[in-house]
């Protein structure tokens, strides 16, 4: 390295640019980039941005299928037919919501929405997966509390419902809690609108709020970094959000797009401007020449490097056709939403960024972005010395300290499988109207959809990090098939992924392993299941000093619903009904949060998981909910068969309750155990031979195991209580949990 080029090195590798990816940028450009360059440069290859220790293992995973229109651009478009389209993604803000929760939650879920209504869509429901540390630890419950509020106020100011998600608590996330937001929204396929740049002479135009210094570096210094003892410093990388700010840009880009006045359009996330206008371009094959003292600013006297950088919430990038600028302008006034054009498309494919006249950047757009100028990395992958040491560990074999019944009472109020209600009723969840079944009431959301009369969409998020963290391969795979099941379970048939890969330092080849086998069970699982990955996303660094949290694949899985009115919710409907164990009975506590809960420990194997039963399941599913044969759907996952008959007796209309006789012997694995591919349904007697001779045409086993009752819960031998009992320990242990930290703090 040339001596000269020392100070800018330095300036690199503050930045977070290796010496190699420095020298790599000098060679792209043909000189040595300047301060502002060289911002561009950091932030655009930083993980967050450019996948560059990811990318080679996504594009394993399959992309293509035959409702899919597009993907991995701003949202990934499943083809619902009749000439409409389902927009969907998930993202994380897992770095901004640990420093400033509150506005990191919030924000999180203003990008979300922006990614979907980037597409043309018209938000309908927003979703979330929150993991957090032990709620004895007084900030866990500061995180809580505030995340959930953040979450609350965006949603239900900007008028969409938060319809589902989990929430878990484990230790690994008491330092780096992780707030994953799923959004979905409907579009008509011919206002499908292009995350590209096109025709030169278009007009670049920026829609939304001003420009501040809030967000700067967000990407690539506080999303692709491990935290300090002290997070406290970062504060100023964390964007604000308005979501009454984003509503009326909302309405305003859906007018421009009825005026056939937005020929592109790309949310500015993250690294704001010069994200938007290097994709977009580089997608487009084209140039920019952007004025920068055209981009409004709340601070006059703000730098290039700042305005480019800036991450400043509710702005979106268009792209307009030559001569409209005068009918957008009037739309945006009409909405009282600012309007600047800031640039134009030009035919060479360079960028030229301009402010108070001089060029202060010049760099062709491909240097910058994912797949093309940013550099892509294979990291050293080696197992963990752990997984040989826990997975030694026959969690069967281990004594039963609890009574049967005592460790039921123990799992019912346990903050993982207890009622989230104080949670999701912060959320307005019924906002349009289209909400068919409440949160709480079934395994999956299911959403009527007013387009198209009768039909209806199911959305559900799901990820079991313990299962990965003994083994990523299967683990990944049952987070696959659980959030596929969850989707059935409702009579919908699954149709499309979404996924957030949150993990530890890619550097850490054990780390990077365990990414590495996630990836590939998600893309088996999803293979085995004909379900399509139509984007998402990767947060690398979750992690303190002290350690990694636990490998937490989340999927976002979409399902579809021909008739609205076959939807099956969880709690049983009716006395006299007869409960059906559907799906093979397998002793297994492996993973179990009976192990963790009882015995404090995470250890053997991830359950077992055979892709041919969990095809054969979900279409017995499809099947008996299509015909009308099954009053209720509900599957057996955290706490096992016990806790799932707890639940659906919980979920019941009135008091109606369960009488239980297991065809076992009612050990811990066998009430307890996490065995896959199982659901209990409920059915009229008149139904039973029906669903039997279904369950023998696909080869799935079926026990009837109870019936129906009033106010009562009883299994035989185990324990017999009221459902008013059942209800009362399951809705309080959350709220009683957060409280006794309260007095703590």
């Amino acid at each position: 390295m040339h001596t000269e080029s020392a100070p800018m090195l330095q300036m690199a590798l503050e930045l977070g640019l290796t010496e190699e990816e420095y020298g790599r940028a000098c060679q792209l450009l043909g000189r040595e980039p300047n301060a502002t360059e060289l911002g561009m440069f950091a932030v655009m290859w930083s993980e967050h941005c450019s996948y560059k220790n990811s990318l080679l293992l996504l594009r394993t995973l399959p992309r293509t299928g035959a409702r899919v229109l597009t993907g991995n651009e701003n949202a990934g478009l499943v083809e619902l037919g009749d000439g409409y389209a389902i927009a969907f993604k998930i993202e994380s803000h897992n770095h901004p919501s640990a420093v400033e929760p509150y506005q990191g939650a919030a924000t999180g879920v203003g990008g979300i929405l922006r990614d979907i209504f980037a597409t043309g869509a018209r938000p309908i429901a927003v979703l979330n997966s929150l993991r957090f540390g032990d709620l004895r630890h007084p900030r866990v419950r500061y995180l809580v509390r505030e995340v959930v509020r953040g979450i609350g106020d965006y949603g239900n100011a900007f008028g969409v419902p938060t319809v589902g998600g989990e929430v878990y608590f484990m230790p690994c996330y008491t330092d780096n809690p992780l707030v994953n937001a799923l959004a979905v929204g409907i579009v008509r396929t011919d206002r499908i609108v292009p995350a590209v740049a096109r025709g030169v002479g278009n007009s670049v135009m920026l829609v939304g709020s001003r420009t501040g210094r809030d967000g700067i570096h967000g990407a690539s210094l506080l999303a692709s970094r491990t935290f300090g003892e002290d997070g406290t410093e970062m504060r100023p990388t964390v964007q604000v959000g308005d979501p009454f700010a984003e509503k009326l840009l909302w309405e305003a880009l859906q007018e421009m797009i009825h005026a056939g006045v937005i020929a592109g359009m790309q949310d500015m996330g993250a690294a704001g401007i010069c994200c938007s206008t290097a994709e977009m371009s580089a997608r487009g094959r084209v140039g920019m020449r952007i004025d920068l003292d055209a981009v409004p600013l709340r601070f006059p006297d703000m730098s290039a490097y700042e305005i480019l950088l800036s991450e400043s919430q509710e702005r979106m990038l268009v792209i307009v056709p030559r001569g409209m600028e005068p009918q957008a302008e009037a739309i945006c006034r009409k909405w009282g939403v600012l309007i600047s054009r800031i640039g134009e498309i030009t035919d060479e494919a360079v960028l030229r960024y301009y402010r108070h006249g001089e060029l202060v950047a010049e760099l062709p757009p491909w240097t910058l972005v994912a797949g093309e100028g940013a550099p892509v990395y294979e990291r050293q992958a080696q197992q963990p010395a752990y997984i040989e040491q826990l997975r030694a560990i026959v969690p069967e074999e281990l004594p039963e300290p609890l009574a049967p019944e005592e460790a039921f009472w123990k799992l019912l109020g346990a903050p993982n499988i207890a009622s989230k209600r104080w949670v999701y009723e912060q959320y307005d969840h019924q906002v349009q109207t289209n909400t068919v079944l409440l949160p709480g009431s079934a395994d999956a959301a299911v959403l009527r959809l007013k387009e198209l009369p009768g039909r209806g969409i199911a959305l559900s998020v799901d990820g079991n990090s313990r299962y990965v963290y003994l083994n990523p391969y299967r683990g990944a795979m049952i987070a696959v098939a659980e959030a596929a099941r969850n989707v059935a379970c409702v009579g919908a048939e699954p149709v499309a992924v979404t996924n957030c890969l949150n993990f530890g330092d890619p550097y850490d080849p054990e780390i990077f392993w365990q990414f590495r086998e996630a990836v590939y069970g998600m893309g088996d699982a999803c293979r085995a299941l004909g379900l399509p990955v139509t984007g998402g996303n990767v947060s690398f660094y979750n992690e303190s000093p002290t350690a990694a949290i636990y490998p937490t694949p989340v999927i976002g899985m979409l399902g579809f619903l021909e008739d609205v009115t076959c939807a099956v919710g969880m709690g049983v409907r009716q006395e006299g009904d007869l409960l059906l164990l559907v799906g093979p009975q397998r002793a297994e506590l492996g993973g179990s949060e009976y192990l963790w809960v009882v015995h404090g420990m995470v250890a053997g194997d991830a359950p077992t998981l055979e892709l041919a039963e969990e095809r054969a399941l979900q279409r017995f599913l499809l099947e008996a909910a299509r015909r009308r044969w099954i009053h209720s759907a509900h599957d057996c996952a955290e706490g096992g068969l016990a806790i799932c008959l707890a639940e659906k007796a919980i979920a019941s209309r009135g008091e109606l309750g369960l009488d239980i006789a297991l065809p076992w012997e009612p050990t811990a694995a066998v009430l307890f155990g996490e065995a896959q591919s199982r659901v209990v349904v409920s059915c009229a007697p008149e139904q039973l031979p029906e669903l039997q001779a279904l369950c023998r045409d696909l080869g799935l086993p079926c026990a009837e195991i109870g019936r129906v009752v009033a106010r009562r819960f009883t299994i035989a031998g185990v324990l017999e209580t009221s459902v008013a009992q059942l209800r009362q320990h399951y809705e309080e242990a959350l709220p009683r949990a957060l409280e006794q930290v309260a007095r703590l703090g």
